[in-house]
């Protein structure tokens, strides 16, 4: 664990159980021990890998915060299972009452003369639960296991960009426009549906009424005809 000033933070190593092909989250909590409202932003070495949920917020006074960060899938192993790829959380205190909305990159800006305190985290690899298996023969038992590798560097003599990470990860936001993409066409085509129904309605009562005046007009041709022929048949039976 981590113990700042403002946040304390656990724990301080990011552990991927790593698996080809598979998103892998784990959590972090921070901890706000103070009676100041603290924001908080999460950065990383690597955006395009990594989402944090939330990459930014507010921990009110004597309370703590659940920080989700998720690695997208990888289509290949490490070499030797290390991992390179750092995170950055700054904190600062805010005004009492302060949320997220309030929150802006100028508050994390050290050369605004902001008091902002930062903690380094690390990622590091490690194998999945793997299921037991019996001792083979012949096995030294005192022998202890072989661990994973990962970078366990501090830091020092090496320089590290951070960059904001992103809450979503680019494969999720790709499929995000292509949805919208998608809706956007639907309406369209429903909208010019429902228009060409309209006017087929309409085109439908104008023949409907055209009828209507083609039989009236019929039917008192008929009726005249008849009071002829009826006027005729006395005539001649007369």
């Amino acid at each position: 664990m981590s113990t700042g000033e403002l946040l304390s933070i656990e724990p301080l190593e990011l552990k991927f159980p790593f698996e080809l092909k598979k998103q892998i989250s784990c959590s972090l909590q921070l901890a706000n021990k103070t009676d100041n409202f603290i924001a908080f932003k999460v950065k990383t070495t690597n955006p395009k890998k990594y989402c944090v949920r939330p990459n930014t917020g507010i921990v009110m006074p004597r309370s703590t915060c659940d920080v989700i960060v998720t690695m997208q899938a990888q289509k290949e192993a490490p070499l030797d299972m290390q991992c390179r790829d750092k995170f950055l959380l700054q904190s600062v205190k805010v005004h009492d009452g302060a949320t997220v909305k309030d929150i802006t990159a100028e508050m994390f800006n050290k050369e605004s003369g902001n008091v902002v305190e930062e903690s380094k985290l690390r990622v590091v690899y490690v194998s999945p639960p793997q299921p037991p298996s019996p001792v083979p023969e012949g096995s030294e038992e005192g022998s202890s296991p072989r661990g994973s590798v990962s970078d366990n560097g501090n830091g020092n003599g090496n320089s590290f960009d951070f960059v904001p990470a992103a809450r979503t990860l680019p494969e999720a936001q790709d499929i995000s426009a292509e949805l919208k993409a998608l809706i956007s066409k639907l309406t369209e085509e429903k909208n010019s549906a429902i228009q060409q129904n309209s006017k087929l309605r309409q085109e439908l009562e104008h023949l409907r009424r055209e009828g209507s005046k083609s039989r009236g007009g019929v039917s008192f041709i008929l009726v005249i005809f008849i009071g002829l022929l009826g006027i005729i048949m006395g005539y001649l039976v007369k």
